[in-house]
């Protein structure tokens, strides 16, 4: 009976396997087919559809304007002219909004690095100045104590010594004031979107018709490029940190309502039960029994919360943040790779402890039958105290040697180390050295390879096109899904951006494929022993630490500022969740599959074929989804080095007065582009779970 019921199943597989293979056949005959007959005429509707869309960028720019002077007036006092007058309401929110914020982060400034500007803009500067008030700065020695004192309560020895290290080297390589205007950014931008993140993961999973509206919102806000938010945010709020600030609590706020639905989601009904059964209100219930219990997921989104506002650093400083991104941006403006480098080693050692600390947070278990006095519960927080007194003191001593700048508040950068001038002599060597190599391989891949697809890309007909893309998600995933992505699809063709859409997809077509195959070969080569998997997991948490922008810089003085930097850097970016997802995959295969092959007798390879590869597939196919999103956005951003698709445009739009509706609609599409994948990919992989009997 087991064999008989085997068998079927295997015929089952096999015939379901041969009929989609068979589609797929069928399908790609039709668009090579369309793709050599179709002709290239303008006004061919197979060829390209007209742009009924084009006025849609204006309508949001209509939007916007009517959003800040003409809706919802109300009387506001112009203390100025001593009189009301009318003013929008949305406008004076905005208004408020960027008041508070600037506040925020400026007060985190001057309390870190002193100064005046936050009582300024509370008080005023002539009442300040009068007055000769200020807020002394915290010396950098004793925030080195304290970041190092965090790092030991949170992980010992050796989370103290890396946290403490990397500070150390922030503060005596003269980049310590550009780092801390960096931190206090996150400092600001974290809370709130931690804030947020869980009071809307909480209403989502108290409330389904919440969670539903959110899921499509949280998908475009997680799709869409940080740069189609800028424009927008500067129209609406202006430019300063308060415009970056809010920039990163839009982008990094998704993930942490994503993490405490999921979190909540996960809680055995039991434990819920127990909680009703032992009197709980529902206020009792949800902050002492369902959110304990979902910590450590709540506490993972707060990482990635931390991780997204980090990555926006550099894309903040577009929109006027201060900091390592702008300092950063500036110098590969003017082609200084060392200057650079030294800001890029920065944020990178920031992100990694931040990542360290915060992952060692979340993991950390609560003792709740702990019984402590006041001071084994508050020794850290003593130490960090005696810490800032030592060493105020010791500042103030120093104040009267040294000469205008006293170097325990800061170093300067040209009083620090540096190693920026090694790093330009070795870009000076590289260049004397493969010039010619590199300068021969960048040819060979935009002539022979990257030219062709791209001309591929761009004579496929806009008529083929849907049939190859909407058969595909009506082989994998049926009628609904095959609508909606023509649906999306339909809007980026009804508009004059189509052709930019094509130049996109091919430089993520083949970022994509590349990424994929490398994280399946290594994913795989790593897979065969214990020790490989977890040492290539932890490669791939830490280059996963490192914001986007980071991947730019190396590749830019290899390859200068054409097609093949920007799909290098796309490719080892999204190299990482590939090769991540294929090590999973690998590892989730039942040992006793892997018994069963060593017993009858097959070879390695025949064991990774048939046995290994199949079962991991779902894990790698989910791998590849997240491929395609780590693709698309490098992709975008890399057109501050150059490129021609929609990234071009959407920076583009930063410089035009009426950029915000072009800014968003390209946003749009680039967020289209990638959700249209996830709902084949993602259907694929559900299909193959149930085909393998995966759980």
């Amino acid at each position: 009976m087991l064999k008989k019921s085997s068998r079927l199943y295997s015929v089952k597989t096999n015939s379901i396997k041969s009929s989609k293979n068979f589609q797929f056949l069928i399908l790609l005959i039709i668009f090579l087919v369309l793709y050599f007959v179709v002709p290239h005429s303008e006004t061919n509707y197979l060829w390209r559809l007209p742009s009924i869309l084009s006025e849609f960028p204006l309508w949001i720019n209509d939007i916007i304007y009517k959003s800040l002077y003409v809706w919802l007036p109300i009387e506001v006092y112009d203390p100025v002219f001593e009189m009301y007058e009318k003013k929008a309401t949305f406008r004076e929110i905005t208004k408020f909004l960027s008041q508070i914020l600037n506040i925020l982060v400026q007060l985190f400034r001057d309390i870190l690095l002193g100064g005046t500007k936050t009582i300024k803009l509370i008080l005023g500067d002539s009442f300040v100045s009068k007055q000769n008030l200020f807020i002394p700065a915290t010396p950098w020695p004793a925030l080195v104590c304290g970041v190092a004192l965090i790092g030991y309560k949170l992980g010992g020895r050796n989370l103290a010594l890396l946290g403490g290290i990397s500070a150390l080297y922030i503060a005596i390589f003269g980049q310590w004031t550009p780092s801390v205007q960096t931190f206090s950014f996150i400092l600001l931008t974290t809370p709130i979107c931690f804030l947020l993140g869980l009071s809307l993961g909480i209403w989502g999973y108290l409330n389904k018709k919440v969670e539903t509206s959110l899921q499509p919102l949280l998908n475009i806000m997680q799709t869409m490029p940080q740069f189609a938010y800028l424009v927008p945010i500067i129209a609406l709020f202006g430019l300063g940190d308060h415009a970056g600030s809010i920039a990163t609590i839009i982008i990094a706020t998704p993930p942490m309502i994503r993490n405490t639905i999921l979190g909540l989601k996960k809680i055995p009904a039991e434990v819920v039960e127990a909680g009703i059964m032992s009197g709980c209100t529902k206020f009792q219930l949800l902050f002492k029994v369902l959110i304990p219990t979902a910590r450590t997921d709540i506490l993972n989104g707060v990482n990635t919360v931390i991780m997204q506002c980090l990555a926006m650093t550099v894309i903040a400083s577009f929109v006027g943040a201060k900091g390592l991104g702008l300092d950063l941006k500036i110098a590969l403006n003017s082609l200084q790779i060392g200057r650079a480098s030294e800001a890029g080693l920065c944020i990178v050692l920031i992100a990694v402890v931040l990542d360290r600390y915060s992952k060692a947070w979340a993991a950390k278990q609560r003792d709740y039958f702990e019984n402590l006095n006041f001071y084994e519960k508050n020794k850290y927080v003593i130490f960090f105290v005696l810490a800032i007194i030592a060493f105020s003191f010791l500042s103030f001593i120093g104040g009267s040697f040294f000469d205008k700048i006293n170097y325990f508040h800061y170093i300067p950068p040209e009083k620090g180390l540096t190693i920026a001038t090694k790093i330009d002599g070795i870009v000076d060597w590289v260049w004397d050295t493969f010039f010619y190599s590199l300068n021969i391989f960048n040819k060979f891949v935009l002539t022979n390879i990257l030219g062709p697809m791209k001309h591929s890309f761009l004579n496929m007909p806009v008529f083929a096109t849907f049939i190859l893309v909407m058969g595909a998600a009506y082989i994998v995933s049926g009628v609904r899904s095959s609508i909606i992505v023509g649906c999306m699809l339909l809007f980026i063709a009804l508009s004059e951006y189509w052709d930019r859409a094509l130049i996109t997809a091919y430089m993520a077509t083949f970022a994509v494929l590349a990424s994929a195959l490398n994280g399946i070969i290594i994913g795989s080569l790593a897979s065969q022993s214990e020790r490989a998997s977890r040492i290539t997991l932890s490669v791939c948490d830490f280059f996963e630490t490192f914001p986007s922008f980071i991947y730019l810089i190396p590749v830019i003085f290899l390859f200068n500022i054409t097609d093949t930097s920007v799909l290098i850097a796309a490719i080892i970016y999204a190299t990482v969740p590939a090769t991540r997802y294929t090590v999973w995959g690998f590892k989730s295969v039942p040992l006793e599959l892997h018994e069963a092959g060593d017993m009858s007798g097959v070879s390695k390879r025949q064991k990774w074929i048939n046995i290994e590869l199949p079962l991991a597939i779902p894990h790698i196919l989910l791998g590849i989804n997240q491929t395609v999103v780590f693709a698309l956005q490098m992709v975008i951003l890399g057109a501050l080095i150059g490129t021609d698709d929609l990234g071009q445009m959407i920076f583009a739009a930063l410089s035009r007065s009426d950029g915000a509706g072009i800014s968003v609609t390209l946003g749009l599409f680039v967020s289209f582009m990638a959700i249209s994948v996830d709902i084949i990919i993602r259907k694929w992989a559900e299909e193959r779970k149930k085909i393998l009997g995966i759980v």
